[in-house]
C-alpha cells in the first residue's frame, strides 16, 4: 500500500502509523479493529493526540522520561545551535558539550568522578556489567565475575540487562541468559517475606545470604534501584541501604545504583541514592537526563573504578574495550545541560517535594475512601498505589481490572500508568510520575480522575 502523505493531514499520518510502525509493548491486532493512538503536540504537562483530544500527562512521556516538560523551547535552540556547529565525533575524542556536561554532572554528585556516554539506560547498565566482568580479569583472577540483581528491580531491554530483570514476564521467551548474574530477595515491606521487627536490616541480610552461598569471591557488583520503578514503586525500609553499604564494604563487592528512572530529579534530589546516604562506585541515568529531547544515557564511576582501567595487566585488556557509536553525539549532553539549568532556575527539586508530599496525601486520602487501595507509597514525583482484591489478605487486585483504571483514566483524559505485563500475579500497582513543573492543580485532578475511575470500574 503506498500512501500520499501530508504530514498535517492526520488520517494519513495514522494510516502510515498503522501501516509501518511496530509499536513498543503492544500487540497490533488490536490496530485491526482501532486506530493507534498517534501524538502530535505538547506542551508543559499536556498532550494532544491527532484526533485534537487534549490529555494531562501524569507519566512523563510514558516512561518517567520528560521531567522538565513539553515545549522547551530553549533545550531545542541549544540542540539546534549545537548540530550546526558540531553535530557528532565518536567518543574517543572529546567535544565542548560533552565535557561541560560531564563537569555540571559530577558537581552534583560528591564522590563521583567519571562520565561513559551512551545512548540509552539499558547500555548504560551493561556498560557496568562488562566493566564488572573486565575488573575481575584484570584483578581477580577472572572470580569475581557475578552480578547480583533483586527481585522486582528492571535494568533493561538487551539480554545482557534482561538477565539482571528481576521482572519475570518481561524475560520470556528471550533466554537463555547468560551465566553469572544471581537474584535476591526484593525489600517490598508490604509484602513482607519475614515477620521480623528490622524488615529493612533483613532484606538486607538476605542479600548477604546470597552472596555467602555464591561464594563472596565469585561476586564483583551488586545493582540496584533506589526505589524500584516498574516493579511497584517500591521504596526501601528503614534500615536497608545502610546495612547493604555494610555488606558491600564486607566483602568488597561493586555497587552499582541504576538511577534510570530515579535520576535528575524525580525524588526530589537530583539522584534517588542521594535519599539514603549511598557510596555507590557506579551510577546509570538516562530518560530525565535531557527530559527526552535528545538521547543520552551515562555510566558514572568513581576515580578508584576509572583507574582500574588504567593498571596494564601483563595478559588482558588494558583499556575499556567499547564504544557506543551514538554516545559521540552532542545533541544529548547539550541538551542536559540545559535540562539542568531549567532544574536549577526553576527550583523544581523543591516543587518536586512539595507536589510529592501533595501527591502521597491525595493518594493516602483515597485510601480511606477506597478498600481497594492496600498500599500507597513513592519518593517525590515518583508515586503509586497497590490495589488489592481484599486487604486482609493482600489479595493482589487482577491485571485487568487494574489496567480498566487505567483506561478510565484514559477517558477522562488523564493519562496514568500501572505495572503491567512484567510480575506474574502482582500486576496490580497504579503508577504516578508527572513532570517535575507540576502544579497543586495539576496534583488534584490526578487524584480526582483516580478517585472516579476507582468508583466506576469497583462501585
Amino acid at each position: 500500500m503506498t500512501l500520499d502523505l501530508n504530514p498535517n493531514d492526520m488520517s494519513h499520518v495514522v494510516e502510515a502509523d498503522r501501516t509501518h510502525v511496530w509499536h513498543h509493548l503492544s500487540q497490533h491486532k488490536q490496530y485491526e479493529t482501532i486506530d493507534p493512538r498517534v501524538f502530535v503536540e505538547g506542551k508543559g504537562m499536556k498532550l494532544w493526540d491527532a484526533t485534537g483530544r487534549e490529555f494531562l500527562d501524569a507519566v512523563s512521556g510514558g516512561v518517567w522520561t520528560v521531567n522538565v516538560g513539553y515545549g522547551r523551547e530553549s533545550i531545542a535552540n541549544a540542540i539546534r545551535d549545537q548540530l550546526v556547529k558540531l553535530n557528532y565525533y565518536a567518543g574517543a575524542a572529546g567535544t565542548v558539550p560533552g565535557a561541560i556536561f560531564a563537569q555540571k554532572l559530577i558537581e552534583k554528585m560528591p564522590g563521583m568522578s567519571r562520565v561513559y556516554y551512551s545512548n540509552s539506560g539499558s547500555e548504560a547498565n551493561e556498560k557496568v556489567y562488562k566493566m564488572v566482568r573486565q575488573i575481575a580479569a584484570n584483578h581477580h583472577g577472572g572470580k569475581k565475575w557475578k552480578i547480583l540483581y533483586r527481585d522486582r528491580d528492571y535494568h533493561g531491554t538487551t539480554i545482557a540487562t534482561l538477565a539482571t530483570s528481576g521482572q519475570d514476564q518481561r524475560a520470556i521467551a528471550y533466554g537463555p541468559f547468560p551465566d553469572g548474574f544471581v537474584r535476591v530477595p526484593h525489600c517490598l515491606e508490604y509484602r513482607k517475606q519475614w515477620d521480623v521487627e528490622n524488615y529493612g536490616e533483613r532484606a538486607a541480610d538476605a542479600i548477604e545470604e546470597v552472596i555467602l552461598r555464591e561464594g563472596p569471591d565469585t561476586v564483583g557488583c551488586l545493582v540496584l534501584e533506589p526505589v524500584t520503578a516498574g516493579g511497584g514503586v517500591i521504596t526501601p525500609p528503614e534500615g536497608y541501604w545502610q546495612r547493604v553499604q555494610e555488606i558491600c564494604h564486607k566483602y568488597d563487592i561493586l555497587l552499582h545504583i541504576d538511577e534510570v528512572v530515579c535520576g535528575l530529579g524525580r525524588t526530589g534530589t537530583w539522584f534517588g541514592y542521594q535519599q539514603y546516604g549511598i557510596e555507590p562506585d557506579f551510577v546509570t541515568m538516562a530518560k530525565g537526563v535531557a527530559s527526552g529531547y535528545a538521547a543520552i544515557s551515562c555510566t558514572v564511576t568513581t576515580e578508584r573504578v576509572f583507574e582500574m582501567f588504567k593498571d596494564k595487566p601483563e595478559d588482558g585488556m588494558s583499556f575499556f574495550r567499547d564504544i557506543s557509536t551514538f554516545g559521540g553525539c552532542t545533541s544529548g549532553p547539550v541538551a542536559a545541560i540545559e535540562n539542568l539549568r531549567i532544574i536549577e532556575d526553576e527550583g523544581l527539586l523543591a516543587n518536586t517535594v512539595a507536589m510529592g508530599e501533595r501527591t502521597l496525601s491525595n493518594l493516602n486520602a483515597l485510601m480511606e475512601k477506597h478498600k481497594v487501595i492496600g498500599d500507597v507509597r513513592g519518593k517525590g514525583l515518583f508515586c503509586g498505589a497497590e490495589l488489592v482484591s481484599d486487604r486482609a489478605s493482600k489479595e493482589p487486585m487482577d491485571e485487568k481490572k487494574v489496567q480498566a483504571v487505567v483506561a478510565d483514566c484514559m477517558a477522562q483524559g488523564v493519562i496514568i500508568g500501572a505495572t503491567n505485563r512484567s510480575l506474574p500475579g502482582f500486576n496490580n500497582t497504579l503508577c504516578l510520575s508527572p513532570a517535575l513543573i507540576a502544579t497543586a492543580d495539576d496534583i488534584d485532578r490526578i487524584t480526582d480522575t483516580i478517585d472516579r475511575a476507582l468508583t466506576k470500574v469497583f462501585g
